[in-house]
């Protein structure tokens, strides 16, 4: 992660890696490779201080299929294989691993809710 405007085609920008953190839903997929790689897409990764009712969480599947996995998947934090569901750590996931462990690791120094 570059931190002085300078960017590398191997290295992500703060502004994209902040535009994908933005999501709780992509946070979510994103701590969750931390602990386990690969994950199925359609385990989807909700904020237990969230309610989600069943006609919600197809909604929220179909959001996961058409925004959010394209969006990590473009940023090469994911790789996505459609085909078997699956979802597992991209070329670039190394460049914001330290973040979200760092997230991760600190909830307590976190706004509540962010993670």
């Amino acid at each position: 992660m570059i931190l002085d405007g300078t960017k590398s085609a191997t290295q992500t920008s703060m502004d994209t890696v902040l535009d994908i953190l933005a999501n709780k839903y992509r946070r979510r997929l994103l701590f969750a490779l931390l602990e386990h790689n690969p994950q199925e897409d359609d385990d989807i990764q909700i904020p237990s201080d969230i309610h989600i009712e069943n006609e919600d969480l197809k909604g929220l599947k179909t959001e996961m299929v058409h925004v959010h996995l394209p969006k990590l998947e473009k940023a090469s934090f994911i790789m996505w294989d459609r085909e078997v569901h699956e979802v597992r750590e991209g070329s670039q996931f190394e460049e914001i691993r330290p973040l979200l462990q760092l997230m991760r690791d600190n909830p307590d120094k976190l706004p509540e809710g962010l993670l």
